[in-house]
């Protein structure tokens, strides 16, 4: 049981890890027949338990949506250091005044202009239960050259670490 559990936090570990410097993420939430919808979204906290936080309007299309189906999906790209992180988790709709307040902004003025106490403001909470990254650290120089071995080797590319995480 303990091992299990030390698993699971190296999990979560390594997902804020992954994440924690990349600020925009496309959720993908789904409407009443079914069809996904994605949007950017600004990241604006990454908790050490791997919890997500976003701001969004109460009347929004994405509220609505995570208010019928609270299943949602996260996805992170990071061209510049090919790192690429998809999340699978439960959305939460908050009015905690006390986490807008923590986690407010100046800029997000220009979508709650009322501040921190405009009375269309919500936050998002998502909670990861599995995550896959595709992380390719090296040079373009040095993929490129794993890409030709594996041509002329037939063995198959294999271009960085690609892993699934239990949350």
């Amino acid at each position: 049981m303990e091992t299990q559990q030390n698993s699971l936090q190296e999990n979560v570990k390594k997902l804020v890890e992954k994440i924690k410097d990349i600020k925009i993420a496309m959720l993908s939430t789904s409407d009443e027949t079914g069809r996904t919808h994605s949007r950017p979204m600004y990241t604006h906290e990454v908790e050490e338990d791997g919890t997500v936080w976003f701001f969004t309007g109460k009347d929004s299309r994405k509220s609505r949506e995570i208010s019928r189906n609270t299943n949602v999906s996260l996805n992170y790209s990071d061209p510049k250091t090919d790192r690429y992180v998809s999340v699978s988790g439960t959305a939460v709709l908050s009015d905690d005044q006390n986490k807008i307040n923590d986690l407010w902004k100046p800029i997000l003025k220009a979508w709650f202009p009322g501040g921190k106490e405009d009375p269309t403001i919500q936050l998002i909470r998502v909670e990861p239960e599995e995550a896959e990254y595709w992380d390719t650290p090296d040079s373009n120089v040095v993929q490129l050259i794993g890409f030709v071995k594996s041509v002329v080797t037939g063995k198959p590319y294999r271009p960085g670490e690609n892993e699934k995480l239990d949350l």
